[in-house]
């Protein structure tokens, strides 16, 4: 349930409302905003508390049940915007933020390469897997934490922001000085040992949605990670498994649309994994950026016929460069920028 408390509330008045939750063996977030403070009361039996042991407390305004199966992550919690900063950057704000790069991480020449031509182009923060959960044990798995080591040297060369996966708990010693933005994969969705590590970790995560999970499944997942205490998570859409072949995945574009109506989350598309062709990526992407997607995850490779991972679904840099330009159209003709 949620406790909205009066504008200007003391903290002594939100303390009662914590330590009543606390006694009834109930979890507790809190949401502080400019005038007011949201207390999320949470628990498995939730349901069973009458909601007057809180209404009845100074300074509470509202007591409302959350019906939703996701609680932190829905719009009855928090009804601004969640913004997401790496560095400078804003995720959620009114740009709409490009993240380019390899789908692998295959040596510092080609990392190297490849992050100054999509900076160049306008993209913001780089892309590059370093552990790659594949489908068949015997693809390409990744560099590991040589790849890691890569992503570093390249963001000190460039002061560029890395986003990388990592798959599991025990990788965040390994990446945690080292990458800006952690990824957790559609086959790690739900991974809870994982999303609570990166939640107890803070830092700023992109959590995908799973490969068959509807739109409720995956909001309950990124509820894990909040519930951890990390409130830096972005969504990211990169199609689902459905009846058609044509392409690798079904980028379900409404789920962006969903997404911005039912939670405070920003999201973002990966329109590379969606198509899982090179020629399909750009009308994916333009489609992406006028249903309102927070920024893009888009697959960029100096050379993808020999890319060792997902070269099909590449872009060169030559189309990159134009699809930028054709994305900066479409977000200028919304109220955006790139």
């Amino acid at each position: 349930m949620i406790v909205e408390m009066q504008a200007g509330a003391r903290q002594d008045q939100v303390d009662a409302v914590v330590a009543r939750a606390r006694s009834l063996s109930c979890d507790v977030q809190l949401n502080v905003g400019t005038n007011k403070v949201v207390v999320a009361i949470l628990g498995p039996h939730t349901g069973q508390i009458n909601t007057d042991l809180f209404a009845v407390l100074p300074a509470v305004a509202s007591v409302t049940r959350i019906m939703r199966p996701f609680k932190l992550a829905s719009r009855e919690f928090r009804q601004d915007a969640t913004t997401v900063r790496i560095g400078d950057l804003v995720i959620g704000g009114k740009a709409v933020v490009i993240m380019a790069g390899p789908c692998s991480i295959e040596s510092h020449e080609q990392l190297l390469a490849t992050a100054k031509h999509v900076r160049a182009c306008g993209a913001t923060i780089l892309r590059g897997g370093a552990f790659k959960p594949r489908t068949s044990p015997f693809s390409f798995q990744g560099l590991g934490v040589d790849g890691i080591e890569v992503a570093s040297q390249v963001r000190e060369e460039l002061g560029i922001p890395i986003v990388s996966e990592i798959t599991e708990p025990h990788h965040l010693e390994d990446v945690a000085d080292r990458v800006d933005l952690l990824q957790i994969g559609a086959r790690n969705m739900q991974n809870y040992a994982l999303l609570r590590a990166v939640g107890e970790s803070k830092r700023p995560c992109i959590l995908k949605r799973g490969l068959a999970s509807t739109v409720t499944e995956w909001l309950q997942a990124a509820d894990y990670i909040l519930s951890a205490g990390n409130p830096n998570v972005i969504l990211c859409e990169r199609g689902i498994r459905t009846y058609e072949t044509s392409t690798r995945f079904t980028l379900d574009i409404s789920s962006v649309a969903v997404v911005k109506r039912d939670t405070h989350l920003p999201v973002i598309v990966d329109p590379s994994h969606a198509a899982g062709h090179f020629q399909l990526v750009p009308t994916l992407a333009r489609a992406a950026v006028a249903a309102g997607a927070d920024g893009l995850l888009i697959e960029v490779h100096p050379d993808p016929i020999n890319a060792l991972s997902d070269g099909l679904q590449s872009l060169t840099f030559s189309d990159f460069a134009s699809l930028m330009q054709e994305l900066k159209a479409i977000a200028g003709a919304i109220g955006r920028e790139i």
